[in-house]
């Protein structure tokens, strides 16, 4: 009898469909894999929901933060009635005021030309240029306190661009230009701050004089305080303060800027004015309620995420079982809620004036979110003060503390990267996927152990089948042969 040759595929020796019979043994041993799948799908799931609840409550904790800032409620506002000649603001803490201003004079940078020269490559002879920064009177010059005198080496036959290079690299105080006119160059120099102070002198000293003070080096001095030199630099525009008048009383400034004039108050000029423009320094309520507005808009972002995540829906057919959202039963995340809504409908003995939220218009709907009535904001914050206290005292207990600052601390407790209930609930899921994960691989291995020995079963009862029915059509054979040999 000749040897079975080797099987290339289970069930063609034995006729029977082995692959099936493996596949639904597996399918069966496969389930715990495939229920586990789904748990850790599950737990993503609420992995991701939890990380934005932790960034909406950081938000909602950022928006009351702001809310017990002192600066917030120290805050002016600065109103002008013609921006164009008068814009300014009040320093935190500045008092409140009536100011009428007038602006005789802006400040001014000094501005001085010289004669035109053929062109900015015009050479000028060796010398010395030395210039210095402080105030006229008449022809009359004073240094300006602090300052030093700066020379400037000029050498031989040096252009009139390169002199204007050197004078802008000298740190002087000024700056140099060149303007091109019908008449030809000219260098045009003027001081880099205004204000009367910063006024300047120039004086040159040739190497090799000859004698005319309008042309070389002498030609770009200028110093009216000596009444020999004939200069050939001409004055185009003084240094001078900005001068301004505010309830009646005259002050100067060196820019246009007037800083911390009375209570705080800065301004600045914009042109000058006979008529007098009405400033009006007040407390900066809009901001107020802007902050108050934008944390209604945190909360409610939070409060909504929560009703959604923790929803059930029941199921509109008779037996099944309703849907509900990833979080949907949390402990921690409904935990979370009952702390919000007890900031809100509890008291706080931090104000005598605003002892609810909804003395200050803030209100919680049936479904859960805050509505501000704006109208009765506005009339609370006539008196900041006290809505300062009523939000932001940072009392001994809850009950003497502001309500913004509750709901500041409930943030910082419930996302504290270490013992936070969002934080450690967080990482109860993530420990529950990877314990998740190491049990599906531990079954995978289990189930591909268990597939290799089903096909070696397989194989062997395919192996056995054939032989067994090579026999049969051997035996089969020779019983023809028998019984034609006997006929």
């Amino acid at each position: 009898m000749s040897s079975t040759p080797p099987l290339s595929s289970l069930g063609i020796g034995s006729g029977l469909n082995s692959e099936s019979m493996i596949s639904a043994l597996l399918s069966v041993e496969h389930r715990p894999i495939d229920i586990l799948a789904t748990e850790q799908t599950t737990m993503k799931t609420q992995v991701s929901s939890v990380g934005k609840l932790m960034s909406l409550t950081s938000a909602m904790r950022d928006a009351a933060q702001a809310l017990t800032s002192s600066t917030l409620w120290q805050t002016k506002s600065f109103n002008s009635s013609d921006t164009s000649v008068i814009t300014g603001s009040v320093a935190t803490g500045g008092a409140s005021g009536n100011y009428n201003i007038s602006v005789q004079a802006l400040a001014s940078a000094q501005t001085i030309t010289s004669s035109a020269f053929a062109s900015p490559s015009s050479t000028l002879n060796e010398g010395k240029l030395t210039i210095q920064l402080g105030s006229w009177s008449g022809s009359s010059f004073t240094a300006k306190d602090g300052s030093s005198a700066v020379d400037i080496d000029i050498t031989g036959d040096t252009s009139l661009s390169a002199i204007r290079d050197k004078i802008n690299a000298a740190g002087a105080g000024v700056t140099a230009s060149i303007v091109n006119d019908a008449n030809g160059a000219r260098l045009s120099i003027r001081s880099t701050e205004t204000g009367q102070q910063n006024g300047f002198k120039i004086t040159a000293s040739e190497t090799t004089d000859d004698g005319d003070p309008t042309t070389g080096l002498s030609a770009l001095a200028y110093d009216p305080s000596q009444p020999t030199l004939t200069s050939a630099m001409s004055l185009n525009k003084a240094a001078a303060n900005a001068q301004a008048t505010i309830n009646g009383i005259q002050v100067e400034s060196a820019t246009n800027t007037f800083d911390n004039v009375a209570d705080g108050l800065t301004f600045t000029v914009g042109k000058v004015i006979s008529d007098e423009v009405a400033v009006t320094v007040g407390d900066d309520t809009a901001s107020m309620e802007t902050a108050v507005k934008s944390f209604v808009t945190a909360f409610n972002s939070l409060a909504s995420y929560i009703k959604d995540q923790t929803k059930y829906v029941p199921s509109t057919t008779k037996g099944q079982q309703g849907t509900g959202g990833p979080l949907q039963g949390d402990r921690t995340t409904v935990g979370l809620l009952n702390q919000l809504r007890g900031i809100i409908n509890t008291t706080s003995s931090a104000s005598s004036s605003y002892q609810h939220l909804s003395d200050l218009g803030i209100t919680m709907g049936t479904d859960g979110t805050l509505s501000v009535s704006t109208s009765k904001l506005e009339t609370a914050l006539a008196n900041p003060s006290e809505v300062a206290k009523a939000l932001a005292t940072d009392g001994s207990d809850a009950g003497s503390s502001g309500f913004m600052d509750r709901f500041r601390d409930l943030g910082n407790q419930v996302t504290d990267s270490t013992n936070g209930s969002l934080t450690l609930r967080q990482n109860a899921l993530n420990d529950a996927i990877n314990h998740n994960q190491a049990r599906q691989d531990q079954l995978t291995d289990r189930l591909s152990s268990y597939e290799a020995r089903l096909r070696a079963q397989y194989q062997a009862l395919d192996t056995q089948m054939a032989s067994l029915t090579a026999l049969n059509t051997y035996v089969n054979q020779q019983m023809s042969a028998l019984i034609k040999s006997s006929g």
